[in-house]
């Protein structure tokens, strides 16, 4: 053992100990963890940056919902439960900061650890956490509602379970989730899971639960009363475990968030004329400009509040069901792009004044360029050429009206790609070879106003291609039945995007959940290309690549004629009582103002 030798080890135990400095850095447990760089806000921030933690608490808040509830479950695939319960009846182990593209802070975690590459994700659960019946929330508790949710729960949770390789316990507050496989977003995404009581589902059909059991939460607000398709009211739990957090100062200010039940959205918006409620979104401009002049908003008692935003337009429009035969042809998807009169919809809806959606990612920075693909975009998209539809690659725009009701140029384009696809108008009516009509439903929720609205004009316009469609409306439970099992040829669709898409892109177009029941591929498409661009999001390390994989995935989503997209919103607008207050500083997801009353507040004028 000479000199050389102690050199030696000298040397590797200055690299053993170099290597675990590194490790030691990269694993250290953090109070935020963003999906590029590192969260904005240091580790003792006072609040969120569009928070007023000066906020008085009180007062209530009472808005409408067209249509029917008969579940207090949101987790589940059986049921209708009201949307808002899913968001304000539950807390998760990270809570999201809605000015930043995708950055979580603990909530029930008071950390996160993460692994070199993102391959583990570990938390450590808060001492103080506690349900609201004053129990703590513990590990079990905790892996309960993961395995629970991961193999009963709502197909929206199915995903991200089966990317879990192992989950254990850690230590007295803490566990670990192994995945496996390589993708960045799965710490951020299991971070956001809701945490369930474990006792209270004991002897319980998890699956099965309706109206029966009211949930017990960590959240600041518990369900106070309801009454099945009519209301639920919410109240603010005054002994929260959570009021004193810097993450939660001025949020859950109000004393009560009630939802009231509608048949339609003329009556509910009659009811909060009246004074019944005391909130809405307004979507329709030319309402929002011409009907909002009734005595409370002249006198000052309402007012109308408009709210900006950045975040995608997502898609909104009527989607084709691929898994028919007539929409499995990308022609007669495209005969219908042309035949839908956007420019005369929007006119006579809108007085024009809203702009169109034009392509899933539109209005941001991950939208598709209209001109041909270039540089990484279409590096990524060039093995998959021979499966991409025109304008993938050469460039695309959705058809533009004439603006007349008879919109004759794009009528005729959509005969041309009707007849490339086999059918022609015989006898008046549009059939194929073997004289079978060209026909199709669409399913409605029932809810009046603007889907019924531009679907008769759409109707109007099939008419003159000889094409005479069914419209179906029925009530929310049977549009949620039908759609969960796909049974549809055509209805509405709306995807909201973020400005981080990620693992909610194979629920929402990805092959593998095309033909699982109650998913989100409405349209049912089943794209290579996609799930390539798809897997290239969550797996990119620089935000080059990143907006490169963005761009390309909205060419094929939006080549792919696969939506009627209509008119975005890329404001709110939103009317409410002058007591109802929220912050002047915005957050980059502005339009979250106007979905979660969160930072809301009541305050006497």
């Amino acid at each position: 053992m000479g000199p050389d030798f102690f050199h030696s080890l000298r040397r590797q135990g200055a690299a053993i100990a170099l290597c675990l400095a590194a490790t030691s850095v990269i694993a250290e447990p953090q109070h935020g963890i963003a999906m590029y760089g590192d969260p904005a806000l240091p580790p003792d921030f006072v609040s969120l940056p569009y928070a007023n933690p000066d906020a008085p608490k009180g007062g209530r808040l009472v808005t409408g919902e067209t249509g029917s509830f008969d579940s207090l479950n949101p987790h589940i695939l059986k049921g209708s439960p009201p949307w808002q319960l899913r968001y304000l009846g539950y807390e998760s182990l990270m809570g999201r900061s809605w000015d930043e593209p995708f950055t979580l802070y603990g909530l029930l975690a008071e950390s996160i650890e993460v692994g070199p590459n993102r391959e583990w994700a570990e938390f450590t659960l808060r001492p103080e956490a506690a349900f609201s019946d004053g129990s703590p929330v513990t590990v079990e508790d905790v892996m309960w509602s993961y395995e629970t949710l991961g193999t009963q729960g709502h197909p929206r949770y199915l995903g991200s379970w089966k990317q879990v390789a192992s989950m254990e316990q850690t230590g007295p507050r803490s566990l670990r989730f192994t995945f496996n496989e390589e993708n960045r977003e799965l710490a951020l995404i299991i971070g956001m899971r809701p945490i369930l009581k474990k006792a209270q589902w004991d002897g319980k059909d998890f699956g099965e639960s309706g109206l029966d059991t009211i949930p017990i939460a960590t959240s600041p607000y518990v369900i106070d009363d309801f009454e099945a398709g009519r209301f639920v009211s919410l109240r603010r739990n005054p002994d929260y475990w959570g009021k004193d957090l810097p993450f939660m100062a001025g949020q859950a200010n109000l004393d009560e968030i009630r939802m009231e039940f509608y048949g339609d959205g003329s009556v509910m918006f009659e009811a909060f004329k009246a004074g019944q409620l005391n909130m809405t979104r307004e979507f329709n401009v030319e309402k929002w400009e011409t009907q909002y002049d009734f005595p409370a908003i002249t006198s000052g008692d309402v007012v109308k509040s408009v709210v900006a935003h950045q975040r995608p337009s997502g898609i909104t429009g009527y989607v084709m069901n691929t898994r028919r035969d007539i929409f499995a042809d990308w022609r007669v998807r495209d005969a219908m792009l042309h035949a839908f009169n956007f420019e005369y919809v929007n006119e006579t809806m809108t007085g024009s004044q809203q702009p169109r959606i034009s392509s899933y990612f539109s209005n941001s920075v991950l939208a598709m360029d209209h001109g041909p693909a270039e540089g990484r975009v279409r590096e990524f998209l060039e093995p998959f050429e021979d499966e991409l539809l025109p304008g993938a690659l050469e460039g695309y725009t959705l058809p533009e009206g004439d603006g007349s009701e008879r919109n004759r140029r794009n009528i005729a384009r959509a005969m041309d790609l009707l007849a490339e696809a086999g059918w022609t108008v015989q006898d008046g009516k549009m059939k194929n070879a073997d004289g079978t009509p060209l026909t199709f439903e669409i399913l409605l929720q029932q809810s009046g106003g603007e889907e019924q609205a531009i679907i008769d004009i759409f109707a109007r316009a099939l008419e003159r291609l000889g094409i005479t469609p069914q419209i179906t409306v029925v009530d929310s439970a049977q549009y949620n039945e039908r759609t969960n099992a796909y049974d549809f040829d055509m209805t509405y669709m709306r995807r909201g995007l973020s400005l981080s898409p990620g693992n909610e892109q194979r629920l929402y177009w990805g092959s593998a959940e095309a033909d699982a029941p109650g998913g989100r591929n409405l349209m049912g498409m089943k794209s290579a290309a996609a799930d390539a661009m798809i897997d290239r999001l969550l797996t990119s390390e620089s935000r080059e690549d990143f907006l490169a994989a963005s761009k390309a995935l909205d060419r094929v989503l939006t080549t792919g004629r696969y939506v009627i997209p209509i008119y975005q919103w890329n404001i709110s607008r939103i009317a409410h009582a002058k007591e109802l207050k929220f912050p002047e500083t915005i957050p980059m997801y502005g339009d979250w103002i106007g979905w979660n009353p969160d930072v809301w507040w009541y305050e006497e004028n």
